[in-house]
């Protein structure tokens, strides 16, 4: 079972508020509108988004990392490097 499994439903309805919030800023571009007016609405995709991977990353860490230390061993190894390299990322994006 995934870490997010709990949350699946959550996380897809804000993902469908996200796709609304694209289709939207698609009829804005194709309407002309006010440049600025375009850009909060990117700025407010993008902070949904980061939200979604910060709850994402959040229940990974919970679930599927916190396992594999338990176990320990390369496992707990592998999982701590897929855990940085995810969180590099982010901080990148």
């Amino acid at each position: 079972m995934r870490g997010y499994a709990e949350d699946k439903d959550a996380y897809l309805k804000r993902l469908r508020r996200v796709e609304g919030q694209i289709r939207g800023l698609q009829r804005m571009i194709d309407e002309d509108e006010y440049c600025i007016d375009v850009l909060t609405q990117v700025g407010a995709v993008t902070k949904a988004l980061q939200a979604v991977s910060l709850g994402l990353l959040e229940d990974h860490l919970e679930h599927c990392v916190a396992e594999a230390l338990a176990e320990g061993g390369e496992v707990a190894d592998e999982k701590l490097r897929e855990a940085n390299q995810a969180i590099a990322r982010l901080v990148r994006s």
